[in-house]
């Protein structure tokens, strides 16, 4: 059975990863198991508001429209006028992503999608593994599959290695195992009741949201 066929099954190929004895007692803050067996996490509303509302998804169902992908804390992946992308600035507790550091997500069946820079072009992974936005339209190789695992999130590229980001700072996909490099977040300013952003009142979702 090849990694992707893993992969596909929902669960993450981490690097180094042992085996753990299962426990019966539930962690804090951990909702229902998904119908795939993982854990759905609910984020601490302290921190939606310190990235300016927007939330951290946590399954495949909320994604939709504008979203962000932080790779570090208050670190977005920030689309340059090349057509290639760079792990953008830290932000300060309570900023919104730039608008270079938003795109549009487009749902493609039940578990990929495509992502659409601000400059108007779709992603992909180049032959050389670097994540460009170059695009006009959607096809194999502009599609992403995104791997939620007990409340972690890793972007699996066409390529079948996940999204990440080297020492120089360009975002890559390199790996076909998700070691910490490879896990990051996806966040969406998106009002919905059925979001993590539910927890927070209303009148405070509508503080920073961003234009793209």
């Amino acid at each position: 059975m090849s990694e992707y066929t893993l992969v596909k099954s929902g669960k993450l190929s981490l690097k180094g990863e042992k085996k753990r004895k299962k426990h019966k007692k539930k962690r804090k803050h951990e909702d229902e198991s998904s119908a795939s067996g993982s854990k759905i996490l609910v984020e601490d509303p302290q921190s939606i508001l310190d990235h300016g509302n927007w939330w951290s998804i946590t399954k495949f169902d909320d994604i939709t429209s504008a979203v962000a992908i932080e790779f570090a804390p208050y670190c977005y992946m920030k689309a340059l006028d090349n057509g290639l992308f760079t792990l953008g600035q830290p932000h300060s507790k309570g900023d919104v992503p730039d608008p270079e550091e938003i795109l549009t997500a487009v749902r493609i069946g039940d578990t990929k999608i495509a992502l659409k820079s601000g400059y108007g072009k779709y992603l992909k992974v180049n032959s050389d593994r670097r994540v460009t936005g170059r695009s006009d339209a959607i096809g194999s190789m502009e599609q992403f599959e995104p791997v939620f695992q007990d409340g972690e999130l890793a972007i699996l590229g066409c390529n079948d290695c996940f999204l990440s980001c080297n020492d120089g700072g360009e975002i890559i996909a390199m790996s076909k195992k998700a070691g910490p490099a490879e896990i990051v977040k996806m966040r969406s300013n998106a009002t919905t009741d059925r979001g993590p952003k539910s927890n927070v009142p209303v009148e405070e979702r509508e503080i920073g949201r961003a234009h793209v």
